[in-house]
């Protein structure tokens, strides 16, 4: 929602204002499909030159994640915590075998199943059941599993990360292309010295067009993208660091509402379940 204001208002205020201060359209306009060719022609195909397939393929999903924002909210933070104690809970009272099952099939599990917001994202599912399957398979020292557990993060986070990094690379080059732009309009205007003020000012005019259309693009659009895709990358890597948390605590030989509760403070304070709240949640759980 606060992105589609954030969109409205840039093209409200850059152009309302323009108007409103005495500023024609027209001439934007009459020079707008040729500097948007000229700009953003050239900007895709840089951009198709620097990043691979995966990264555009990505970069182009990823920008309805500006309207959608972060996949995990307080709904899911719960329903996590809520899944790791049920299975730190077993395991604390049957034994690393109980949960076996559980763990090589998760999708036909009937503790996952009761957690479809946890479900529906296949990755965290994966993430949790190989760790405890490296747990039951015997490494069981808590700065190793660690360790193993904050690369892989990371390494989701930076690939997370890549269509923000190639959208703020195209972000940056924009304003030279808008020069480019401009520099061929004056080119243009210069071959036409002969013609009268009036022709010559529609003709600089619409070469400061390119200028103006390459630095907007780049500070009032893509920037902003690349800044909110990074932001949710980051804020979708704290899902992890739920789970890391949870489950290195436990192997640090604590109590499983322990473990559950040092996995909470590590929710983002936005989502994060009030301790009561949590309790009463948990206390439900057989």
């Amino acid at each position: 929602m606060f992105a589609i204001i954030g969109l409205v208002g840039v093209f409200f205020c850059v152009f309302g204002g323009y108007v409103i201060f005495g500023g024609k359209m027209g001439i934007i306009i009459e020079a707008l499909p040729k500097e948007i060719m000229i700009i953003g022609g050239s900007g895709v195909s840089s951009f198709m030159i620097t990043n691979s397939a995966h990264t555009i393929k990505a970069a182009g999903a990823d920008i309805k994640k500006i309207f959608a924002g972060s996949k995990f909210h307080k709904k899911e933070y719960i329903e996590l915590l809520s899944l790791l104690y049920q299975i730190l809970k077993t395991m604390k009272s049957k034994g690393v075998l109980a949960i076996e099952q559980h763990i090589e099939k998760p999708m036909e599990s009937n503790i996952f199943n009761a957690y479809p917001a946890v479900m529906k994202n296949a990755t965290t599912v994966k993430f949790i059941a190989d760790y405890l399957r490296m747990f039951s398979i015997g490494v069981d020292n808590p700065i190793e599993m660690e360790t193993l557990m904050e690369q892989e993060i990371d390494k989701m986070k930076h690939e997370d990360q890549h269509s923000s990094h190639a959208i703020q690379g195209l972000a940056d080059a924009l304003p030279a292309l808008g020069i480019v732009a401009a520099v061929l309009g004056v080119i243009k205007t210069m071959a036409s010295i002969t013609e009268p003020p009036e022709v010559l000012g529609k003709l600089i005019g619409g070469a400061l067009v390119g200028t103006f259309l390459g630095i907007f693009l780049a500070y009032c659009l893509a920037a902003p993208i690349a800044g909110r895709l990074k932001g949710i990358a980051e804020e979708d890597s704290q899902f992890f660091g739920v789970i890391k948390t949870a489950i290195v605590a436990h192997l640090g030989g604590y109590a499983p509402q322990v473990s559950i509760e040092a996995a909470r403070k590590k929710v983002p304070t936005e989502y994060m379940p009030d301790f009561n709240e949590l309790e009463e949640i948990l206390s439900q759980i057989s």
